[in-house]
């Protein structure tokens, strides 16, 4: 939905204590998870229509998004276990 947070917390609660303790102990995760939060905040503020773009630069970033995701999420699961 347009305007709505896609957060890691909210995206993976179950991981959220995890991506806590890995942010605090790894800086490369903690740089990517800091990317990720900041992508997600662009896209909202692009969402409500704060901040004007063209539509393909708005694509472009939530592509950058979904393969931080990714990656964060891969990271996670990895070292759940």
């Amino acid at each position: 939905m347009f305007g709505e947070s896609h957060d890691i917390p909210h995206e993976f609660p179950e991981y959220r204590e995890l991506a806590k303790q890995l942010c605090d102990a790894d800086p490369e995760f903690k740089s990517m998870y800091s990317e990720y939060h900041q992508l997600d905040e662009e896209i909202r503020q692009i969402e409500q229509n704060v901040e004007a773009v063209s539509d393909l630069y708005a694509e472009e970033l939530k592509k950058k998004r979904v393969v931080l995701k990714d990656k964060i999420y891969d990271i996670l699961i990895h070292h759940k276990n």
